[in-house]
């Protein structure tokens, strides 16, 4: 196998035809000529060469490759930082915000009524909370209730109303 060579001995081409050709040794010799000199026969050095330059060029494609995946996942990463951050920021804000609506609250329980609800009031508002009880899993039954309810606090804004003019 690795006695005789790949190439051939020889670099004289001939062509046995049956009828005689029409071309003419010049123009055959121009032929080979212009081979040798466009596709010069390659060394295995050349080769070697060549196969190094091509593999170093896809490494380095590669390598930018991976590169800009690895810009951008960095990039999508610090972006989830500092929306996390900002998340944290937003999370104490609402503490604050909690906070006074507590304050404001505990201030509201501490407020007195001014005058006591009449008893109507009071009667149609508790006939529409045990009904409601009664109803936990059909709200919509206790709508008796509730326009009664409505009613009397018209009534009730009626009469403020009236004692607010005169």
């Amino acid at each position: 196998m690795g006695t005789s060579s790949s190439k051939p001995a020889g670099d004289s081409h001939t062509w046995n035809a049956s009828s005689p050709v029409g071309v003419s040794q010049d123009v055959v010799d121009s032929l080979h000529s212009n081979r040798e000199r466009l596709a010069p026969p390659q060394s295995d050095l050349s080769r070697a060469q060549n196969l190094e330059l091509a593999l170093q060029a896809r490494v380095s494609e590669e390598l930018k490759k991976l590169s800009a995946k690895e810009s951008t996942a960095l990039q999508a990463t610090l972006a989830k930082a500092s929306e996390i951050t900002d998340r944290d920021a937003v999370q104490g804000d609402r503490q604050t915000v909690s906070a006074e609506v507590e304050a404001l609250r505990a201030r509201l329980d501490k407020r007195k009524q001014l005058r006591p609800l009449p008893e109507t009031v009071e009667k149609a508002r508790g006939d529409v909370v045990r009904c409601l009880l009664d109803n936990d899993r059909r709200p919509l039954d206790c709508w008796q209730e509730v326009e009664a309810f409505k009613e009397e606090v018209r009534k009730l804004e009626k009469s403020w109303v009236d004692k607010v003019v005169r």
